[in-house]
This record gives structure tokens, sequence and C-alpha cells, in this order.
């Protein structure tokens, strides 16, 4: 019989771990988070540890041997930057007349803190993210902060191609229109302050109340012009919910600039 080829060998282990993962992870004590990966991703995880550490939340960080703690910041790091140069490195291509400016617009679109928290509940990653749900180190992004880590885990266990194919395919064009992104008005809160500057118009956003408590705290912010409330908007962090007060009020601004133009007409 003839030996095997370095390249064979490979493909041969490739095979074999293919045809046998499903029922290595059956057996496995974290066969639930195997198939939550192949659920989510579409393919079992060679080293499990990287996955099960990128769903570690500081606020529930554990102790290594050498009494270190770990958890998924170190994973978010990495795959900050990773979804960072597969997405520009994506729009770089799909786009090759735009400018820098359109590119990091449209950047900031897919990968804002705001999106990634939406995108992440939109996987269900936050059933297997675990927590400390009393502790005060947890913040509205940890959605977010969770699918970086996941990225990051991702890379180190498959590679940076395989990473790229697998968030072009099953994230980037599933999940986001990228035409519907296009047209897409993003900054309303920049909108709200410019106009108010060109109309000489005092401008406020308010924090009016605070619900739930923990991960689920969630802010309610009012928008005043002259003192005069205009919107409200509500999410998991107050940037988040400026922007959505924002867009109620700028939507509310083109009714009225619209209803006062028919009128004019008349």
């Amino acid at each position: 019989m003839l030996p095997l080829s370095s390249e064979n060998s490979r493909n041969s282990d490739a095979l074999r771990f293919h045809l046998f993962a499903p029922v290595r992870y059956f057996f496995s004590r974290e066969k639930r988070l195997y198939q939550a990966i192949k659920n989510i991703l579409g393919f079992y995880p060679r080293n499990i540890f990287l996955y099960r550490l990128a769903f570690l939340h500081k606020s529930a960080g554990e102790e290594s041997l050498r009494g270190i703690k770990i958890n998924n910041e170190r994973l978010e790091f990495l795959g900050d930057a990773i979804l960072d140069a597969i997405t520009a490195d994506y729009l770089f291509k799909t786009f090759p007349t735009k400018d820098e400016g359109f590119l990091t617009e449209m950047r900031s679109k897919i990968v804002s803190r705001v999106q990634l928290n939406k995108l992440s509940q939109k996987l269900g990653l936050e059933k297997l993210i675990r927590l400390d749900s009393n502790s005060s180190n947890i913040y509205r992004s940890f959605q977010g902060d969770a699918f970086e880590a996941l990225i990051g885990a991702m890379y180190l266990d498959r590679g940076y191609r395989f990473t790229r194919h697998i968030l072009l395919e099953r994230i980037i064009k599933h999940y986001f229109d990228i035409n519907e992104l296009v047209n897409q008005e993003w900054n309303f809160k920049s909108r709200m302050i410019e106009w108010a500057q060109k109309e000489k118009k005092q401008l406020t956003f308010s924090v009016i109340e605070e619900t739930g408590s923990g991960y689920k705290k969630q802010y309610i912010i009012e928008i005043l012009v002259d003192n005069i409330p205009l919107s409200r908007g509500q999410d998991f962090s107050i940037k988040g919910a400026e922007q959505n007060a924002a867009e109620k009020a700028w939507n509310e601004l083109e009714t009225k600039n619209a209803h006062d133009h028919q009128s004019t007409r008349k």
C-alpha cells in the first residue's frame, strides 16, 4: 500500500472530521453549543473552547489554572478588527466608483454597535451568552460585543478565508439589504442638530425615563425644540434612543414641511 501524500493526508483528515463530527458532538458536554453554532453559522466548531469563551461575559468570567480571569473581551477585540477588514473589503469591491466618505458611512451602517446588537438578537446569541445579571459591569452593547467575539473565535478556529466566506454569505448578504442601506438615512441626530443651527432653534435631548434593570435596562429620550416636546425614542443605549427619537423628529419635520408647501401652493 502506497503512503499517503501530505495533501491527501490532510484531505483524508478533513473528510473524517466532517463525517464523524455530528456523532462526536452528540456525546460532547458542549453539544448544545456545538449545535447552536451549526444552526447559526452552518458548521461544527473544531475548537469548542473558543466559542465557549466568545459567549463568556466578563461579569461571569472564569479563572484559569494560572489564576487569570478569562472572558470574551480579547476575542471581541480581535473580532472587531476582522469584521471591519472583511466589511471594508466587501464594500470596496462592491462599490468601485464610490469615495472614502461613502464607504466609511456604509461600513458604519453595517458594523455600528446598534446594528450589531440587533443582528445578535436576530441570530439568537442572547441565549448563549453567560453573564451575571446582577453585575453592574453589563452594558447595553453586550450582545454586539458577543457577536464580535464570535467572529474572533471563528477566525482562530478556521482562518480568515473561511471566516470571510461565512460572514459574507450567511450574515451580511442574508441580514443586510445593501441597496436599501445605500438610500437609508443614518445619522438623524446630526441632521437635527444641523437643522436647529440653521433655523436658530434650541434643540435638547433629555433622558426622561429608564425602564427595566440590569442588562434589560432601556432609556427613553425626549427631543424638545425651543422647550416644546417633539418626539421620543427608546433603546438599550442612550445613543440608540437619541437616534430613534431624532429619526421620528426628522420625519415629523419633513411631514410638516410637505404640508406647509402644499398649503402655500393653494
